[in-house]
């Protein structure tokens, strides 16, 4: 019986370590995205100007996109560091009755919240972790519970309303023209909030709860954060006074009250003339709940302007980035070559040539989650996917919301092995990849089979309907 974790655990500290070692940062992936892409449109004929006009053309198409994304982290860091949600944190921590118990508890919370906003389950749950440690009478294994901390990351965000496919597909304004002219605007109705897609979230959820539970150590091999020799105790922090008006207005929370109670009634204004689904579809309606959110947590502009400037670093790989992944998406769809065809349409061949409408979501799974683990950006990951995913999903008459669906389940998977979406929560814990990798492989062994299963068994329940434009 304990050979098995050992092998596997042996297993998974080789692909950390080799990850660790090999990998450099994502901006690189980036930057290889765009040559290779460039080659690969010059192989099939596109004139090199072309090419080089579809590169600097698509290179701001995605501003708002980018902005929206960014906003996203900001705002759901900032709810995550307020004082409320710490003290909320606190009383959570204090449910727990043994070191299994907590680790259900950090797990449960992480995929639940992973639904609602990424960024927040990912630094909450971090602190809630911190707070159970702090109870040495749990004797709860720290790497574990670190482990559950990331598993919202690589089960169910995508599959919730912070999911940046979804949200994309949900915006014709953030949209660009080449994958708004093959899919149309697709609702969250026909994503996320399709009942096979919530069936699927909630069977992810169970198990991997379950996972979690029977794969923590227990007895002579928990090592507790003590082990680690970590400590966490805060410095009390005092309050500085107000010598000059300036100083009186970022300390008082009468700016904040005026602001949020505009922005109390423009939310009601906006969710009362339309179905809530819809109104929360748009990225700008769930950016601006997050920051009115966040906003009254904070209380002081000065509160929220410290907790701002901590949330800023996080947000920097977007902001390089994404440029580069919208000149990707031009490059593949716009350089065309004497037939008039792209990048795109070939590798949309050569997907409808490989599969099947039957085997569609087995493929396509497999293909998503593989480039996941080197392009790790669920939204820009998708900006590159879409055109020649969704063209083969037409192509083959495939559910397109399904489609979508298809991509979001798949590629949060590599997110249990790659440390770019671990470095915030490992950053909070002052851990390691090698520290949790052992338990991540443990979940993404189980949930890729089951994912690709879940898939293959729902969408046959799913007709296709065109793309209306």
């Amino acid at each position: 019986m304990n050979k098995q974790p050992a092998l596997l655990e042996r297993f998974a500290l080789r692909i950390s370590n080799w990850s660790e070692k090999w990998f450099p940062d994502s901006y690189i992936f980036a930057l290889l995205g765009v040559i290779i892409v460039s080659f690969a449109a010059i192989c099939i004929g596109a004139p090199v100007q072309d090419v080089a006009s579809s590169f600097g053309n698509g290179f701001w198409s995605l501003i708002p996109f980018t902005l929206q994304m960014t906003m996203l982290i900001i705002v759901g860091y900032v709810v995550s560091v307020s004082a409320p949600v710490k003290k909320l944190i606190q009383m959570m921590a204090r449910i727990p009755h043994s070191g299994r118990s907590a680790i259900v508890l950090v797990a449960t919370t992480s995929l639940l919240i992973s639904l609602v906003n990424w960024a927040v389950s990912t630094i909450l749950t971090a602190l809630l972790v911190i707070a159970l440690a702090k109870r040495k009478e749990l004797h709860m294994d720290y790497r574990a519970a670190a482990a559950a901390a990331i598993i919202g990351m690589g089960a169910t965000w995508a599959l919730g309303i912070s999911s940046s496919a979804a949200q994309l597909q949900a915006n014709k304004a953030s949209l660009p023209e080449s994958i708004y002219n093959l899919t149309g605007v697709i609702p969250f109705t026909e994503t996320i909030f399709l009942w096979q897609s919530m069936l699927m979230t909630l069977i992810l959820v169970i198990v991997s709860i379950a996972i979690a539970y029977w794969s923590a150590p227990k007895g002579d091999n928990v090592k507790t954060m003590q082990d680690f020799e970590l400590d966490f105790n805060e410095e009390e922090k005092t309050e500085v006074k107000s010598t000059r008006p300036g100083d009186w207005l970022e300390n008082s929370p009468l700016l904040t009250i005026v602001v949020v109670a505009l922005g109390l009634i423009w939310m009601f204004i906006e969710f009362s003339k339309t179905n809530p689904i819809i109104a929360i579809s748009s990225l700008n309606t769930y950016n601006f709940v997050f920051l009115m959110l966040g906003l009254a947590l904070h209380r002081t502009p000065r509160n929220f302007l410290n907790a701002v400037s901590q949330a800023v670093p996080a947000v920097s790989g977007i902001l390089i980035q994404f440029p580069l992944y919208g000149s990707i998406a031009f490059i593949m769809t716009q350089a065309l070559n004497s037939e008039d065809l792209s990048l795109s349409h070939y590798i949309a061949e050569f997907f409808v040539s490989i599969a099947s409408k039957e085997t569609f979501a087995i493929v396509m799974g497999i293909y998503s989650a593989v480039l996941g683990f080197f392009v790790p950006s669920g939204g820009g990951k998708w900006i590159i996917e879409a055109p020649y995913v969704m063209q083969a999903a037409n192509d083959l008459q495939v559910h397109l919301g399904w489609s979508v669906q298809i991509y979001n389940a798949a590629e949060a998977l590599p997110n249990l092995i790659n440390p770019f979406f671990m470095l915030p929560m490992l950053g909070i814990l002052k851990l390691k990849a090698k520290d949790v990798i052992g338990f991540t492989v443990t979940q993404l062994v189980v949930h890729l089979p089951l994912v690709l299963f879940l898939l293959w068994i729902l969408g046959r329940t799913l007709s296709y309907t065109p793309p209306v434009l």
